[in-house]
Formats: structure tokens, C-alpha cells, sequence
């Protein structure tokens, strides 16, 4: 198991941390199952979560009715259901990614739109790949590590021990994990013509934020996704990962988003935030609408969750 401790970091072993250590552990177990019995645990764990995590189900339910009103109460409640189920699926799918042989996937995956790609790297001047909080976030990155080398800035971790596991478990198949601040190794990777996987779909509050439709909805959206694009004039693409109905996984590469930045930083984020939706919308249940996307509001008030 790749989450042992060291002898710099024993402090790991004080009871606030035992249950992280339970866990992990029990999900490091439950990963030498065969792969379609962890989907099924994984599913059985939404059914579970449906039932009995109240807020969860709560928030999703309102990001539901938000983004799908369209859809009447029945169908949104199936809706709510699958994508409890995903993300309960998405948690041993995290960890097939951390600690799975990798030739499990070898025959389990496409990748489409790779011209686009290889159009954007042609350039010479590093990739931004847009991604989204899919329920196969991580597993989708060891999936697309496969045909191309990839880094990925992220947010760390409010918790050291879980920021470990973490760090560790993605280092399988990330080049190197680059925390959201550190702009000079984002600079350095690009210039190197790297491929740098950013997700930019959560609330941040209105701090270098503005607001921009998703799904219809007012969210705040940070503009940091265009000063990124700026640093070293590199192009843009998304990256859409979903399970498909057969147990395969499919990638797909969207085309370059031509024009951008453009200077405007309300029309960037709606860009943006349009071909996020059009990604989603491939399978809506697929998306961790368990975050409070629209927490922060124009109205400054965020009722929306009470």
C-alpha cells in the first residue's frame, strides 16, 4: 500500500488521524476486488449516500433544480439518485487510480479528438486542458496519462495527512502536481511545451472572480483560467472523461477555444463556462454536483443551500 508513513511524518499516527488511516486502508482492501465488483460497492455506496447523507443529497438536489428545470420532479429525483451513484462509484474509481495496475485499463479506454490536441502542442508553447470535477476525476487522469505525459495544478489539501495519500497516489501517472499558486512552475512547464490539466469549475468566492451563466445559472467563475492562457500565449482546449454503459471509459478532446483571452474577463468566463456545460452535458450524472457551485451569489445574500 503506497500510504505508509515515514519517520518524518509519525505525527500521522495520533488518533485525530485514525480515522483518515481506516479509511484509506479499507479502500486500499476493497481495491483488490475485480473491477466490476467495486463498481458495484461504488453504487451500492451512492444508494447509501442517497439515503442517509442528508446535506449531500440536499445540495444536489438544488443544483438539480437549478440547472435542469426542464426536467420534471420525477425525473429529477432519478437524476439526483444516479448522481450519488456515480460519485460513490467515483470513489473506488479514485482509488483504481492510486493504486490499480495500470494494465487493467489498457483495453477499457478511447480518446477522441486527439488532432486537437496535437494541433495545440504543435505550437510549441505548452497546453492548458481544461477538465471539470467529473466523478472519474483522478482515474480519468491516470486514463489519459496513457497516450500523452500530463501535469495538473491543483488545490491542496486542508488536511496534511490527506494531502499525502493524495500527492502520492497521483504521482503514478501525474509528471509533477502543481499546487494553484505556484505560478513559476506553471510558467516553467509551459514553456517546456507541457501539458498542464486545470479544472476551474468550483465557487472560490468573488475574489478574482466574475459572474458568468453555467447551466443558466449566475456563478461566480475565476478569471484566473485567462492570466493562465496569457503567461505564455498557450492554448486551450477541454477534456470531457466519462464510464461509458459498457464498462469502458471514453475520453474526448474538444477543439482549441480560438480567440481566447480575448480581454474581456465576463465573456473568458463565459467561454469557458460553455464548453464545460457542453462536456457535462454529455452525462450530466457523471458530475460531482455535490459542491455548492452556486454558493457565492450576485445578491451577495447565497441563500440558495439554506
Amino acid at each position: 500500500m503506497t500510504t505508509k508513513t515515514t519517520a518524518s511524518d509519525s505525527s500521522f499516527m495520533s488518533p485525530r488521524y485514525w480515522h483518515i488511516w481506516l479509511g484509506t486502508g479499507l479502500l486500499w482492501l476493497l481495491n483488490r476486488l475485480p473491477w466490476g465488483a467495486q463498481i458495484r460497492l461504488g453504487r451500492l455506496l451512492g444508494r447509501l449516500l442517497y439515503h442517509f447523507n442528508r446535506q449531500r443529497r440536499h445540495i444536489t438536489e438544488v443544483n438539480v433544480r437549478l440547472c435542469f428545470p426542464e426536467r420534471g420532479p420525477e425525473e429529477q429525483r432519478q437524476l439526483v439518485r444516479r448522481i450519488l451513484e456515480n460519485n460513490g462509484i467515483g470513489m473506488f474509481e479514485t482509488a483504481m487510480a492510486w493504486w490499480s495496475p495500470i494494465r487493467v485499463f489498457e483495453h477499457r479506454t478511447t480518446l477522441k479528438g486527439r488532432e486537437h490536441l496535437d494541433a495545440a502542442l504543435a505550437q510549441g508553447k505548452g497546453v492548458l486542458l481544461l477538465g471539470a470535477h467529473f466523478s472519474t476525476l483522478d482515474l480519468g487522469g491516470l486514463l489519459f496519462a496513457q497516450h500523452y505525459p500530463v501535469d495538473a495544478m491543483y488545490r491542496r489539501h486542508n488536511n496534511d495527512l490527506m494531502e499525502q495519500i493524495i500527492t502520492r497516489g497521483r504521482s503514478r501517472y501525474f509528471g509533477q502536481s502543481i499546487e494553484r499558486s505556484d505560478i513559476r512552475s506553471v510558467i516553467k512547464a509551459l514553456r517546456k511545451n507541457h501539458i498542464i490539466w486545470y479544472a476551474p469549475d468550483q465557487d472560490f468566492g468573488r475574489k478574482h472572480s466574475v459572474f458568468a451563466r453555467f447551466f443558466g445559472v449566475q456563478a461566480a467563475t475565476i478569471t484566473a483560467t485567462a492570466r493562465l492562457a496569457k503567461l505564455n500565449g498557450s492554448p486551450i482546449l477541454m477534456l470531457a472523461q466519462h464510464r461509458l454503459p459498457d464498462g469502458h471509459y471514453e475520453l474526448e478532446l474538444f477543439p482549441i477555444i480560438e480567440g481566447f483571452p480575448s480581454g474581456d474577463d465576463e465573456a473568458d468566463a463565459q467561454r469557458i463556462n460553455d464548453e464545460l456545460e457542453k462536456a457535462i452535458r454529455k452525462d450530466p450524472s457523471q458530475y460531482m454536483w455535490v459542491h455548492r457551485r452556486f454558493k457565492t451569489q450576485p445578491d451577495g445574500k447565497g441563500r440558495l443551500y439554506k
